[in-house]
């Protein structure tokens, strides 16, 4: 691997940190054109239990069908990043989500804990994932709650 100053690793691992804040303040917004233009269009997107998404366009389609109706807060901690070489980068987070919805006049909610493992190359001077896997281990769902996602035929799933 090619070294990397110590100014050079830090600065990267600011540029990563802010990716990630970014891309789940665009989940939590719906600001799907930002959230896209975080990924690499070959972006592969994986959350246990699911088919992969195979591009950053299946899985914008897929996110925003699924958080139709859905209010989100997503929160990610203690970055985990590892550099590969100066373009090529992994991290795992610490991660908690909330998701809320009406289902006919209750409002439902899901709590979710686990962690993002993911993947990330600068690219054209800039990071953007090229990888993500959602692995939570822990949910409590509202009793009687069923998320929008899983009632329509969308196939689309949690982010």
């Amino acid at each position: 691997m090619a070294e990397m100053s110590d100014i050079d690793r830090l600065v990267a691992l600011e540029e990563i940190k802010r990716l990630k804040s970014r891309r789940d303040r665009a989940v939590d917004d719906k600001d799907w054109q930002t959230l896209e233009s975080l990924h690499a269009p070959d972006h592969v997107s994986h959350v246990d239990g699911f088919e992969p998404w195979k591009s950053a366009a299946e899985m914008i389609r897929n996110i925003r069908a699924s958080m139709e109706g859905v209010t989100s807060v997503h929160q990610c901690h203690t970055p985990d990043i590892t550099f590969e070489s100066p373009t090529r980068a992994t991290g795992i987070w610490a991660m908690s989500d909330y998701l809320s919805w009406k289902q006919g006049d209750e409002e439902h909610w899901l709590r979710g804990y686990g962690f993002y493992e993911e993947k990330y190359e600068k690219r054209d001077g800039r990071w953007v994932y090229v990888w993500r896997r959602l692995r939570r281990l822990k949910v409590d769902i509202s009793p009687g709650g069923v998320l929008p996602y899983m009632r329509n035929s969308a196939g689309a799933r949690p982010s």
